[in-house]
């Protein structure tokens, strides 16, 4: 069996690379030194996954260490900052090399491929629970808030919303009879859908990009409605929402209307964007896409009387029952 200090040494500690600038001193001593570029900000968020909660006992670890870092990489792209660094926190019922190779493989894969460090944390022995602070810079006046949003803007999404939920409801069979035959676990459709579940793409390129273009942002983690409203309670104002032009998932756009409204609005694990930005920046917006190479879809509008207002294909008034996820309630 691995030692605290065995499994920390073979799968988390890395030889110090000197192209990394901001990194002044990572693993192995009581704290990180970090070198943020002189005049920029600090970004910082920290995420928690817990088994049972945020991911199945079984899942891919691989997949899991790809996703508990996407999640945190996905905040720092709704606010436009470039990642530094992270940390890891980890709780294990038992140090499994064959569990911790994959993981860190997926973990440390995706690290890579956002220059993005990690720089320390603690392990301990417990239930399976991995706990990541991020850490990136933006300059002063250009992070992308949630209380930027104003009365006119363009209310925008990034990528495609709900195929993530459709694979978490044909796990808990919750829509039996409902779906299209071909939607079952282990079939095509559902692996792929299963995919945008479990190892999420950060949105960091289209984030940067944005930068002086968008007003006001939020990754979507919990389900659009309820990360939208995030939005606007923090900027005082009110949206409309054309739901039947959301951008479905290659698999939900293939189920029913009532399942497509439901999960592109309340799904949930999109970590997708959503943004804001003024009618006067869609060409900007739609430069900013092409050169991140993630597409983006016009949703609705920012309006200066609270409230949310769904609207149908032919702009008739929506009353929908929807809840987002919530970390103390089952959804």
């Amino acid at each position: 069996m691995l030692s605290e200090f065995d499994l920390i040494s073979r799968y988390f500690t890395r030889p110090a690379r000197s192209n990394i600038a901001h990194i002044a001193l990572g693993v192995g001593d009581d704290c990180a030194l970090l070198t943020p570029t002189a005049g920029m900000q600090l970004a910082i968020s920290t995420d928690m996954l817990v088994e049972g909660r945020h991911f199945f006992p079984d899942t891919d670890a691989f997949a899991l260490g790809h996703k508990c870092l996407a999640v945190n990489l996905s905040d720092l792209a709704a606010m436009g900052a470039r990642p530094l660094a992270f940390t890891l926190a980890l709780a294990l019922p038992a140090a499994r090399e064959e569990w911790l190779a994959p993981f860190s493989s997926g973990l440390l894969a995706l690290a890579d491929a956002h220059h993005c460090e990690l720089i320390g944390g603690d392990t301990t022995k417990g239930p399976l629970n991995i706990c990541i602070t991020v850490f990136g810079e933006t300059a002063p006046g250009q992070a992308l808030r949630r209380d930027a949003a104003q009365a006119g803007d363009d209310i925008w999404v990034s990528g495609t919303l709900g195929d993530a939920r459709l694979a978490l409801a044909v796990y808990r069979n919750e829509l039996a009879g409902q779906l299209n035959a071909d939607l079952q676990l282990g079939s095509e459709n559902f692996l792929l859908a299963a995919a945008r579940m479990h190892q999420p793409t950060p949105r960091v390129a289209l984030g940067l990009t944005l930068r002086g273009i968008a007003r006001a942002a939020i990754d979507i983690s919990d389900g659009l409605v309820g990360d939208l409203g995030h939005i606007l309670a923090r900027s005082g104002v009110g949206a409309t929402l054309a739901v039947d032009s959301l951008p479905a998932g290659t698999i939900l756009s293939q189920q029913n209307l009532d399942i497509r409204r439901h999960f592109t609005l309340a799904g949930g694990d999109d970590y997708e964007l959503c943004f804001t930005a003024a009618a006067s920046q869609r060409d900007a917006v739609l430069a900013a896409a092409q050169t991140s190479a993630t597409a983006v879809t016009r949703i609705g509008c920012i309006d200066a009387a609270q409230g949310l207002r769904l609207l149908d294909a032919h702009n008739a008034p929506l009353n929908l029952q929807l809840s987002s996820f919530d970390h103390f309630h089952t959804s």
